[in-house]
Protein backbone atom coordinates (compact mmCIF):
# COMPACT_ATOMS: atom_id res chain seq x y z
CA UNK A 1 0.00 0.00 0.00
CA UNK A 2 1.38 3.41 -1.02
CA UNK A 3 1.56 6.11 1.59
CA UNK A 4 1.51 9.86 1.12
CA UNK A 5 5.11 9.89 2.22
CA UNK A 6 6.16 7.40 -0.47
CA UNK A 7 4.30 9.37 -3.17
CA UNK A 8 5.97 12.56 -1.99
CA UNK A 9 9.35 10.84 -1.99
CA UNK A 10 8.76 9.63 -5.55
CA UNK A 11 7.79 13.14 -6.68
CA UNK A 12 10.85 14.57 -4.97
CA UNK A 13 13.05 11.98 -6.67
CA UNK A 14 11.60 12.84 -10.08
CA UNK A 15 12.04 16.57 -9.41
CA UNK A 16 15.64 16.01 -8.34
CA UNK A 17 16.26 13.92 -11.46
CA UNK A 18 14.79 16.64 -13.65
CA UNK A 19 16.85 19.34 -11.94
CA UNK A 20 20.02 17.32 -12.46
CA UNK A 21 19.23 17.06 -16.17
CA UNK A 22 18.51 20.79 -16.38
CA UNK A 23 21.71 21.56 -14.49
CA UNK A 24 23.69 19.61 -17.06
CA UNK A 25 22.14 21.69 -19.85
CA UNK A 26 22.74 24.90 -17.89
CA UNK A 27 26.40 24.03 -17.30
CA UNK A 28 26.88 23.26 -21.00
CA UNK A 29 26.28 27.00 -21.65
CA UNK A 30 27.81 28.38 -18.44
CA UNK A 31 31.36 27.69 -19.63
CA UNK A 32 32.94 29.99 -17.02
CA UNK A 33 31.04 28.28 -14.17
CA UNK A 34 29.67 31.62 -12.94
CA UNK A 35 26.26 30.21 -12.06
CA UNK A 36 24.63 32.62 -14.50
CA UNK A 37 24.18 32.77 -18.29
CA UNK A 38 24.23 35.97 -20.29
CA UNK A 39 21.46 36.28 -22.92
CA UNK A 40 24.03 36.43 -25.73
CA UNK A 41 25.48 33.11 -24.52
CA UNK A 42 22.00 31.60 -24.48
CA UNK A 43 21.20 32.70 -28.03
CA UNK A 44 24.67 31.84 -29.36
CA UNK A 45 24.32 28.31 -28.02
CA UNK A 46 20.92 27.91 -29.65
CA UNK A 47 22.24 29.42 -32.90
CA UNK A 48 24.97 26.77 -33.01
CA UNK A 49 22.11 24.23 -33.12
CA UNK A 50 20.26 26.20 -35.82
CA UNK A 51 17.63 27.84 -33.59
CA UNK A 52 17.58 31.62 -34.10
CA UNK A 53 16.44 34.38 -31.75
CA UNK A 54 13.56 35.41 -34.04
CA UNK A 55 12.08 31.89 -34.00
CA UNK A 56 8.33 32.42 -33.44
CA UNK A 57 8.23 29.39 -31.13
CA UNK A 58 10.53 31.22 -28.69
CA UNK A 59 8.78 34.59 -28.83
CA UNK A 60 7.55 34.43 -25.21
CA UNK A 61 11.03 33.56 -23.96
CA UNK A 62 12.59 36.29 -26.09
CA UNK A 63 10.10 38.86 -24.77
CA UNK A 64 10.76 37.70 -21.21
CA UNK A 65 14.51 38.08 -21.63
CA UNK A 66 14.03 41.63 -22.88
CA UNK A 67 11.95 42.42 -19.80
CA UNK A 68 14.62 40.91 -17.57
CA UNK A 69 17.19 43.16 -19.23
CA UNK A 70 15.04 46.23 -18.56
CA UNK A 71 14.94 45.18 -14.90
CA UNK A 72 18.78 45.29 -14.91
CA UNK A 73 19.05 41.58 -14.21
CA UNK A 74 22.62 40.29 -14.45
CA UNK A 75 21.65 37.35 -16.61
CA UNK A 76 19.76 34.06 -16.70
CA UNK A 77 19.83 32.20 -13.40
CA UNK A 78 19.40 28.45 -13.16
CA UNK A 79 15.90 29.01 -11.80
CA UNK A 80 14.94 31.15 -14.80
CA UNK A 81 16.64 28.74 -17.19
CA UNK A 82 14.65 25.83 -15.73
CA UNK A 83 11.45 27.81 -16.25
CA UNK A 84 12.33 28.35 -19.92
CA UNK A 85 13.12 24.66 -20.39
CA UNK A 86 9.75 23.75 -18.87
CA UNK A 87 8.06 26.13 -21.34
CA UNK A 88 9.72 24.75 -24.47
CA UNK A 89 10.54 21.20 -25.52
CA UNK A 90 12.42 22.86 -28.39
CA UNK A 91 15.09 24.11 -25.98
CA UNK A 92 15.61 20.66 -24.48
CA UNK A 93 15.88 18.96 -27.88
CA UNK A 94 18.23 21.68 -29.18
CA UNK A 95 20.62 21.61 -26.25
CA UNK A 96 20.66 17.80 -26.16
CA UNK A 97 21.44 17.60 -29.88
CA UNK A 98 18.20 15.78 -30.63
CA UNK A 99 17.04 17.84 -33.64
CA UNK A 100 16.98 16.33 -37.13
CA UNK A 101 20.49 17.63 -37.89
CA UNK A 102 22.27 17.07 -34.56
CA UNK A 103 25.66 18.47 -35.56
CA UNK A 104 24.27 21.55 -37.29
CA UNK A 105 27.52 23.53 -37.30
CA UNK A 106 29.47 20.82 -39.13
CA UNK A 107 26.65 20.57 -41.64
CA UNK A 108 26.52 24.33 -42.28
CA UNK A 109 30.32 24.43 -42.54
CA UNK A 110 29.93 22.06 -45.48
CA UNK A 111 27.30 24.37 -46.98
CA UNK A 112 29.67 27.35 -46.68
CA UNK A 113 32.39 25.34 -48.43
CA UNK A 114 30.02 24.59 -51.31
CA UNK A 115 28.93 28.23 -51.45
CA UNK A 116 32.51 29.53 -51.56
CA UNK A 117 33.34 27.13 -54.37
CA UNK A 118 30.33 28.18 -56.45
CA UNK A 119 30.66 31.90 -55.80
CA UNK A 120 33.42 32.00 -58.44
CA UNK A 121 31.10 30.49 -61.07
CA UNK A 122 29.85 33.46 -63.12
CA UNK A 123 28.65 31.49 -66.16
CA UNK A 124 25.15 31.84 -67.59
CA UNK A 125 23.08 34.99 -67.98
CA UNK A 126 20.00 36.58 -66.46
CA UNK A 127 16.55 36.13 -68.02
CA UNK A 128 16.33 38.82 -70.68
CA UNK A 129 12.85 38.27 -72.09
CA UNK A 130 11.34 40.04 -69.07
CA UNK A 131 12.91 43.53 -68.93
CA UNK A 132 12.78 43.90 -65.14
CA UNK A 133 14.57 40.56 -64.61
CA UNK A 134 17.23 41.54 -67.14
CA UNK A 135 18.32 44.36 -64.79
CA UNK A 136 18.97 42.15 -61.75
CA UNK A 137 22.56 42.02 -60.49
CA UNK A 138 23.80 38.61 -61.75
CA UNK A 139 26.49 38.28 -59.06
CA UNK A 140 23.99 37.91 -56.22
CA UNK A 141 23.92 34.52 -54.53
CA UNK A 142 22.00 33.26 -51.49
CA UNK A 143 21.56 29.91 -49.78
CA UNK A 144 19.02 29.35 -47.01
CA UNK A 145 18.14 26.18 -45.14
CA UNK A 146 15.25 25.32 -42.83
CA UNK A 147 14.89 21.84 -41.34
CA UNK A 148 11.67 20.16 -40.28
CA UNK A 149 12.65 21.04 -36.69
CA UNK A 150 13.03 24.71 -37.62
CA UNK A 151 16.84 24.79 -37.65
CA UNK A 152 17.82 27.65 -39.94
CA UNK A 153 20.91 28.84 -41.74
CA UNK A 154 21.29 31.71 -44.21
CA UNK A 155 24.35 32.69 -46.21
CA UNK A 156 25.16 35.27 -48.88
CA UNK A 157 22.56 37.73 -50.21
CA UNK A 158 19.71 36.27 -48.18
CA UNK A 159 18.24 39.68 -47.32
CA UNK A 160 17.57 40.52 -50.98
CA UNK A 161 14.06 40.14 -52.43
CA UNK A 162 13.53 38.16 -55.63
CA UNK A 163 10.44 37.18 -57.63
CA UNK A 164 8.96 33.73 -57.37
CA UNK A 165 8.44 33.29 -61.09
CA UNK A 166 7.96 29.53 -61.69
CA UNK A 167 8.63 28.61 -58.07
CA UNK A 168 5.05 29.77 -57.45
CA UNK A 169 3.79 26.82 -59.53
CA UNK A 170 4.05 24.00 -56.97
CA UNK A 171 2.36 26.17 -54.36
CA UNK A 172 -0.48 27.17 -56.69
CA UNK A 173 -0.89 23.48 -57.50
CA UNK A 174 -1.13 22.70 -53.77
CA UNK A 175 -3.73 25.44 -53.26
CA UNK A 176 -5.89 24.11 -56.11
CA UNK A 177 -5.40 20.50 -54.98
CA UNK A 178 -6.28 21.41 -51.39
CA UNK A 179 -9.61 22.98 -52.34
CA UNK A 180 -10.72 20.81 -55.26
CA UNK A 181 -9.01 17.46 -54.72
CA UNK A 182 -6.79 15.39 -56.98
CA UNK A 183 -9.48 14.13 -59.35
CA UNK A 184 -10.87 17.59 -60.19
CA UNK A 185 -7.44 19.19 -60.66
CA UNK A 186 -6.18 16.38 -62.88
CA UNK A 187 -9.33 16.43 -64.93
CA UNK A 188 -7.78 19.60 -66.39
CA UNK A 189 -4.01 18.95 -65.98
CA UNK A 190 -1.85 15.92 -66.75
CA UNK A 191 0.86 14.38 -64.57
CA UNK A 192 3.62 13.59 -67.02
CA UNK A 193 6.86 15.38 -67.96
CA UNK A 194 6.27 17.12 -71.26
CA UNK A 195 9.65 16.45 -72.83
CA UNK A 196 9.32 19.96 -74.27
CA UNK A 197 10.35 23.48 -73.32
CA UNK A 198 8.44 25.01 -70.37
CA UNK A 199 6.51 27.37 -72.68
CA UNK A 200 6.13 25.04 -75.66
CA UNK A 201 2.89 25.19 -77.64
CA UNK A 202 2.09 21.58 -76.86
CA UNK A 203 -0.61 19.64 -75.00
CA UNK A 204 -0.92 15.94 -74.18
CA UNK A 205 -3.04 13.44 -76.11
CA UNK A 206 -6.12 14.49 -74.13
CA UNK A 207 -5.66 18.14 -75.08
CA UNK A 208 -4.52 19.06 -71.55
CA UNK A 209 -1.31 20.64 -70.27
CA UNK A 210 1.21 17.91 -69.47
CA UNK A 211 1.72 18.90 -65.81
CA UNK A 212 1.15 21.87 -63.46
CA UNK A 213 4.82 22.90 -63.37
CA UNK A 214 5.13 24.19 -66.93
CA UNK A 215 3.49 27.42 -68.13
CA UNK A 216 0.37 25.87 -69.67
CA UNK A 217 -0.30 23.79 -66.54
CA UNK A 218 0.36 26.75 -64.22
CA UNK A 219 -2.09 28.89 -66.18
CA UNK A 220 -4.64 26.09 -65.85
CA UNK A 221 -3.98 25.89 -62.09
CA UNK A 222 -4.60 29.63 -61.85
CA UNK A 223 -7.99 29.14 -63.48
CA UNK A 224 -8.92 26.58 -60.79
CA UNK A 225 -8.04 28.56 -57.64
CA UNK A 226 -11.21 30.02 -56.03
CA UNK A 227 -12.59 30.59 -59.53
CA UNK A 228 -15.88 32.05 -58.26
CA UNK A 229 -14.16 34.73 -56.14
CA UNK A 230 -13.01 38.18 -57.35
CA UNK A 231 -9.44 38.17 -58.65
CA UNK A 232 -8.36 40.37 -55.73
CA UNK A 233 -9.54 37.76 -53.21
CA UNK A 234 -7.86 35.00 -55.18
CA UNK A 235 -4.56 36.87 -55.06
CA UNK A 236 -5.03 37.57 -51.32
CA UNK A 237 -5.40 33.81 -50.79
CA UNK A 238 -2.08 33.12 -52.53
CA UNK A 239 -0.32 35.87 -50.55
CA UNK A 240 -1.79 34.53 -47.30
CA UNK A 241 -0.60 31.03 -48.17
CA UNK A 242 2.95 32.27 -48.82
CA UNK A 243 2.87 34.12 -45.50
CA UNK A 244 1.90 30.88 -43.74
CA UNK A 245 4.57 28.97 -45.62
CA UNK A 246 7.18 31.59 -44.71
CA UNK A 247 6.63 31.24 -40.98
CA UNK A 248 5.18 34.72 -40.59
CA UNK A 249 7.69 36.58 -42.77
CA UNK A 250 5.34 38.33 -45.15
CA UNK A 251 5.92 38.27 -48.92
CA UNK A 252 5.68 41.41 -51.04
CA UNK A 253 4.61 42.18 -54.60
CA UNK A 254 6.69 43.65 -57.42
CA UNK A 255 4.31 45.63 -59.60
CA UNK A 256 7.06 46.53 -62.09
CA UNK A 257 7.76 42.85 -62.75
CA UNK A 258 4.02 42.19 -63.06
CA UNK A 259 3.64 44.91 -65.70
CA UNK A 260 6.77 43.69 -67.43
CA UNK A 261 5.42 40.12 -67.46
CA UNK A 262 2.11 41.30 -68.86
CA UNK A 263 3.74 43.28 -71.66
CA UNK A 264 5.87 40.35 -72.81
CA UNK A 265 3.26 37.59 -72.51
CA UNK A 266 2.44 36.75 -76.13
CA UNK A 267 3.43 33.09 -75.70
CA UNK A 268 1.37 32.72 -72.51
CA UNK A 269 -1.67 34.30 -74.19
CA UNK A 270 -1.19 31.92 -77.12
CA UNK A 271 -1.01 28.94 -74.75
CA UNK A 272 -4.19 30.03 -73.01
CA UNK A 273 -6.14 30.39 -76.27
CA UNK A 274 -4.73 27.09 -77.52
CA UNK A 275 -6.04 25.36 -74.38
CA UNK A 276 -9.42 27.08 -74.72
CA UNK A 277 -9.62 25.82 -78.30
CA UNK A 278 -9.16 22.28 -76.92
CA UNK A 279 -11.89 22.85 -74.24
CA UNK A 280 -9.33 22.22 -71.49
CA UNK A 281 -10.52 25.01 -69.15
CA UNK A 282 -13.51 24.74 -66.82
CA UNK A 283 -16.64 26.36 -68.25
CA UNK A 284 -16.88 30.16 -68.16
CA UNK A 285 -13.18 30.71 -67.49
CA UNK A 286 -12.20 34.34 -67.95
CA UNK A 287 -8.89 34.04 -69.80
CA UNK A 288 -7.73 37.62 -69.25
CA UNK A 289 -8.35 37.43 -65.50
CA UNK A 290 -6.70 34.02 -65.33
CA UNK A 291 -3.57 35.24 -67.08
CA UNK A 292 -3.35 38.40 -64.98
CA UNK A 293 -3.71 36.29 -61.85
CA UNK A 294 -0.93 34.00 -63.07
CA UNK A 295 1.38 36.97 -63.79
CA UNK A 296 0.65 38.37 -60.32
CA UNK A 297 1.61 35.08 -58.67
CA UNK A 298 4.89 35.03 -60.60
CA UNK A 299 5.58 38.60 -59.41
CA UNK A 300 5.34 37.87 -55.69
CA UNK A 301 8.63 38.61 -53.97
CA UNK A 302 10.27 36.77 -51.07
CA UNK A 303 13.70 36.43 -49.53
CA UNK A 304 15.58 33.14 -49.49
CA UNK A 305 14.78 32.34 -45.81
CA UNK A 306 11.05 32.54 -46.65
CA UNK A 307 11.40 30.15 -49.57
CA UNK A 308 13.48 27.76 -47.44
CA UNK A 309 10.67 27.79 -44.86
CA UNK A 310 8.14 27.06 -47.61
CA UNK A 311 10.28 24.16 -48.85
CA UNK A 312 10.62 22.89 -45.25
CA UNK A 313 6.82 22.96 -44.93
CA UNK A 314 6.62 20.62 -47.91
CA UNK A 315 9.42 18.49 -46.43
CA UNK A 316 7.39 18.32 -43.21
CA UNK A 317 4.23 17.00 -44.86
CA UNK A 318 2.51 20.40 -45.06
CA UNK A 319 3.15 21.59 -41.48
CA UNK A 320 5.27 24.72 -41.13
CA UNK A 321 8.09 23.80 -38.71
CA UNK A 322 8.40 27.34 -37.32
CA UNK A 323 4.74 27.89 -36.46
CA UNK A 324 3.16 24.42 -36.35
CA UNK A 325 0.55 25.67 -38.83
CA UNK A 326 -0.88 22.90 -41.02
CA UNK A 327 -0.76 24.71 -44.37
CA UNK A 328 -1.44 21.70 -46.64
CA UNK A 329 -2.67 18.15 -46.17
CA UNK A 330 -0.01 15.46 -46.45
CA UNK A 331 -1.75 13.89 -49.48
CA UNK A 332 -1.53 17.23 -51.30
CA UNK A 333 2.18 17.48 -50.48
CA UNK A 334 2.83 13.90 -51.60
CA UNK A 335 1.37 14.61 -55.03
CA UNK A 336 3.16 17.95 -55.30
CA UNK A 337 6.56 16.44 -54.46
CA UNK A 338 6.00 13.61 -56.93
CA UNK A 339 5.50 16.18 -59.67
CA UNK A 340 8.44 18.31 -58.51
CA UNK A 341 10.62 15.21 -58.64
CA UNK A 342 9.65 14.37 -62.21
CA UNK A 343 8.84 17.76 -63.74
CA UNK A 344 10.32 20.56 -61.61
CA UNK A 345 13.50 21.44 -63.50
CA UNK A 346 12.24 22.21 -67.01
CA UNK A 347 14.02 20.08 -69.65
CA UNK A 348 16.63 19.07 -67.09
CA UNK A 349 14.05 17.31 -64.90
CA UNK A 350 14.91 13.74 -65.88
CA UNK A 351 18.64 14.27 -65.50
CA UNK A 352 18.11 16.04 -62.16
CA UNK A 353 15.96 13.18 -60.84
CA UNK A 354 18.49 10.61 -62.07
CA UNK A 355 21.72 12.24 -60.88
CA UNK A 356 20.58 14.30 -57.88
CA UNK A 357 17.37 12.59 -56.86
CA UNK A 358 15.24 14.88 -54.69
CA UNK A 359 12.27 17.16 -55.51
CA UNK A 360 13.06 20.68 -56.73
CA UNK A 361 11.51 23.56 -58.66
CA UNK A 362 13.37 26.30 -60.47
CA UNK A 363 12.31 29.71 -61.74
CA UNK A 364 13.75 32.17 -64.25
CA UNK A 365 14.44 34.68 -61.47
CA UNK A 366 17.27 32.29 -60.49
CA UNK A 367 15.36 30.84 -57.53
CA UNK A 368 15.40 27.14 -56.71
CA UNK A 369 13.18 25.48 -54.13
CA UNK A 370 14.68 22.15 -52.99
CA UNK A 371 12.88 19.66 -50.75
CA UNK A 372 14.56 16.86 -48.80
CA UNK A 373 11.48 14.99 -47.49
CA UNK A 374 11.39 14.50 -43.70
CA UNK A 375 14.62 16.49 -43.33
CA UNK A 376 14.75 20.05 -44.70
CA UNK A 377 13.90 22.65 -47.29
CA UNK A 378 16.55 24.63 -49.17
CA UNK A 379 16.42 27.79 -51.23
CA UNK A 380 19.24 28.67 -53.61
CA UNK A 381 18.97 32.00 -55.41
CA UNK A 382 21.40 33.09 -58.09
CA UNK A 383 20.06 34.99 -61.16
CA UNK A 384 22.36 33.64 -63.88
CA UNK A 385 20.56 30.91 -65.85
CA UNK A 386 21.76 28.09 -68.08
CA UNK A 387 20.35 27.43 -71.56
CA UNK A 388 17.41 25.48 -70.05
CA UNK A 389 16.33 28.34 -67.75
CA UNK A 390 17.69 26.89 -64.49
CA UNK A 391 19.97 28.75 -62.10
CA UNK A 392 23.57 27.78 -62.94
CA UNK A 393 24.72 27.96 -59.33
CA UNK A 394 21.49 26.35 -58.15
CA UNK A 395 22.05 23.27 -60.30
CA UNK A 396 25.74 23.08 -59.35
CA UNK A 397 24.85 23.44 -55.67
CA UNK A 398 22.41 20.53 -56.02
CA UNK A 399 25.05 18.36 -57.68
CA UNK A 400 27.72 18.95 -55.04
CA UNK A 401 25.18 18.73 -52.21
CA UNK A 402 23.90 15.43 -53.62
CA UNK A 403 27.43 14.04 -53.96
CA UNK A 404 28.33 15.04 -50.41
CA UNK A 405 25.16 13.95 -48.56
CA UNK A 406 23.04 10.82 -48.92
CA UNK A 407 19.76 12.50 -49.84
CA UNK A 408 19.14 10.94 -53.25
CA UNK A 409 15.79 9.12 -53.14
CA UNK A 410 17.57 5.78 -53.56
CA UNK A 411 20.84 6.27 -51.68
CA UNK A 412 19.49 3.96 -48.97
CA UNK A 413 19.68 1.03 -51.42
CA UNK A 414 23.45 1.28 -51.73
CA UNK A 415 25.43 -0.80 -49.25
CA UNK A 416 28.55 0.97 -48.01
CA UNK A 417 27.34 4.36 -49.20
CA UNK A 418 30.29 6.71 -48.70
CA UNK A 419 28.19 9.88 -48.46
CA UNK A 420 27.69 11.77 -45.22
CA UNK A 421 24.41 11.49 -43.35
CA UNK A 422 23.91 14.75 -41.41
CA UNK A 423 20.97 13.17 -39.57
CA UNK A 424 23.57 11.31 -37.54
CA UNK A 425 25.92 12.88 -35.02
CA UNK A 426 29.54 13.29 -36.08
CA UNK A 427 30.48 10.43 -33.75
CA UNK A 428 27.73 8.22 -35.13
CA UNK A 429 29.05 8.78 -38.65
CA UNK A 430 32.55 7.94 -37.45
CA UNK A 431 31.42 4.81 -35.57
CA UNK A 432 29.47 3.62 -38.61
CA UNK A 433 32.59 4.13 -40.71
CA UNK A 434 34.77 2.14 -38.30
CA UNK A 435 32.25 -0.71 -38.12
CA UNK A 436 32.00 -0.75 -41.93
CA UNK A 437 35.81 -0.80 -42.22
CA UNK A 438 36.22 -3.74 -39.85
CA UNK A 439 33.35 -5.66 -41.44
CA UNK A 440 34.77 -5.06 -44.93
CA UNK A 441 38.16 -6.37 -43.73
CA UNK A 442 36.52 -9.50 -42.29
CA UNK A 443 34.94 -10.17 -45.71
CA UNK A 444 38.06 -9.29 -47.70
CA UNK A 445 36.25 -6.43 -49.48
CA UNK A 446 39.22 -4.29 -50.48
CA UNK A 447 37.16 -1.95 -52.71
CA UNK A 448 34.96 -0.98 -49.75
CA UNK A 449 38.06 -0.40 -47.61
CA UNK A 450 39.41 1.99 -50.25
CA UNK A 451 36.12 3.90 -50.30
CA UNK A 452 36.09 4.21 -46.52
CA UNK A 453 39.69 5.40 -46.54
CA UNK A 454 38.74 8.05 -49.12
CA UNK A 455 36.02 9.19 -46.71
CA UNK A 456 38.71 9.85 -44.12
CA UNK A 457 38.24 6.73 -41.97
CA UNK A 458 41.50 5.94 -40.13
CA UNK A 459 42.67 2.46 -41.17
CA UNK A 460 44.01 1.95 -37.63
CA UNK A 461 40.54 2.50 -36.12
CA UNK A 462 39.44 -0.19 -33.69
CA UNK A 463 36.07 -1.44 -32.46
CA UNK A 464 34.99 -1.64 -28.81
CA UNK A 465 37.17 -4.74 -28.33
CA UNK A 466 40.22 -2.98 -29.76
CA UNK A 467 40.21 -5.08 -32.93
CA UNK A 468 41.32 -3.33 -36.10
CA UNK A 469 40.80 -4.07 -39.79
CA UNK A 470 44.23 -5.75 -39.79
CA UNK A 471 43.17 -8.03 -36.91
CA UNK A 472 40.11 -9.20 -38.88
CA UNK A 473 41.87 -9.55 -42.24
CA UNK A 474 44.69 -11.57 -40.63
CA UNK A 475 42.26 -13.74 -38.68
CA UNK A 476 40.12 -14.50 -41.76
CA UNK A 477 43.11 -15.08 -44.07
CA UNK A 478 42.50 -12.23 -46.53
CA UNK A 479 46.04 -11.85 -47.91
CA UNK A 480 45.21 -9.06 -50.39
CA UNK A 481 43.62 -6.95 -47.67
CA UNK A 482 46.53 -7.52 -45.29
CA UNK A 483 48.97 -6.44 -47.98
CA UNK A 484 46.93 -3.37 -48.78
CA UNK A 485 46.72 -2.33 -45.13
CA UNK A 486 50.45 -2.73 -44.44
CA UNK A 487 51.25 -0.89 -47.67
CA UNK A 488 49.22 1.98 -46.22
CA UNK A 489 51.54 1.91 -43.17
CA UNK A 490 48.94 0.70 -40.70
CA UNK A 491 50.19 -0.27 -37.26
CA UNK A 492 50.67 -4.05 -37.18
CA UNK A 493 51.33 -4.55 -33.47
CA UNK A 494 48.17 -3.02 -31.96
CA UNK A 495 46.66 -5.17 -29.21
CA UNK A 496 42.99 -5.94 -28.76
CA UNK A 497 41.36 -6.01 -25.32
CA UNK A 498 42.60 -9.55 -24.76
CA UNK A 499 46.17 -8.61 -25.63
CA UNK A 500 46.07 -10.22 -29.07
CA UNK A 501 47.83 -8.78 -32.13
CA UNK A 502 47.09 -9.36 -35.86
CA UNK A 503 50.03 -11.75 -36.23
CA UNK A 504 48.80 -13.83 -33.29
CA UNK A 505 45.36 -14.00 -34.92
CA UNK A 506 46.97 -15.23 -38.14
CA UNK A 507 48.95 -17.87 -36.22
CA UNK A 508 45.86 -19.02 -34.33
CA UNK A 509 43.96 -19.47 -37.61
CA UNK A 510 47.00 -21.15 -39.23
CA UNK A 511 47.33 -18.58 -42.05
CA UNK A 512 51.07 -19.11 -42.57
CA UNK A 513 51.39 -16.86 -45.61
CA UNK A 514 49.92 -13.94 -43.64
CA UNK A 515 52.17 -14.70 -40.64
CA UNK A 516 55.17 -14.46 -42.98
CA UNK A 517 53.97 -11.15 -44.45
CA UNK A 518 53.41 -9.61 -41.01
CA UNK A 519 56.71 -10.89 -39.62
CA UNK A 520 58.59 -9.31 -42.51
CA UNK A 521 56.62 -6.05 -42.14
CA UNK A 522 57.25 -5.86 -38.38
CA UNK A 523 60.93 -6.62 -38.90
CA UNK A 524 61.29 -3.81 -41.44
CA UNK A 525 59.41 -1.45 -39.14
CA UNK A 526 61.75 -2.33 -36.27
CA UNK A 527 64.83 -1.68 -38.43
CA UNK A 528 63.47 1.73 -39.55
CA UNK A 529 62.70 2.74 -35.97
CA UNK A 530 66.17 1.79 -34.76
CA UNK A 531 68.29 3.40 -37.46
Amino acid sequence: MKTKGSIKTKKEALTAQKNMAYLGLFNSIDHNKEGIIQPYQFWNELKSHGILADDPRLKDINDNLKKEKLKNRKGITFELFSKYIDQSILLTKSLKGELVIPDFKSFTDEIITIYNKLEKNLSGSVANYIPQLARVNPDQFAVSICTIDGQRFDYGDFNTDFCLQSTCKPINYCIAHERLGESVVHKHIGREPSGRSFNEMALNNDGLPHNPLINSGAIMCSSLIERQAPISDRFDLVMKTWSELSGGFNPSFNNSVYLSEKQTADRNFALAYFMREKNAFPENTNLIETLEFYFQCCSIEVKSPSMASAAATLANGGVNPLTGKNVFNSSTVKNCLSLMNSCGMYDFSGEYAFKIGFPAKSGVSGAMMIVIPNVMGICVWSPNLDELGNSVRGVEFSKIFGERFNFHNYDSLINGNDKLDPRKSKYENKIDGVISLIYAASLGDIDEIKKLEARGIDLNSADYDGRTALHLAASEGHKEVVEYLINRNTTANLKDRWGGSPIEDAKRSNHRNIVKILEEYLSNQFKLENK
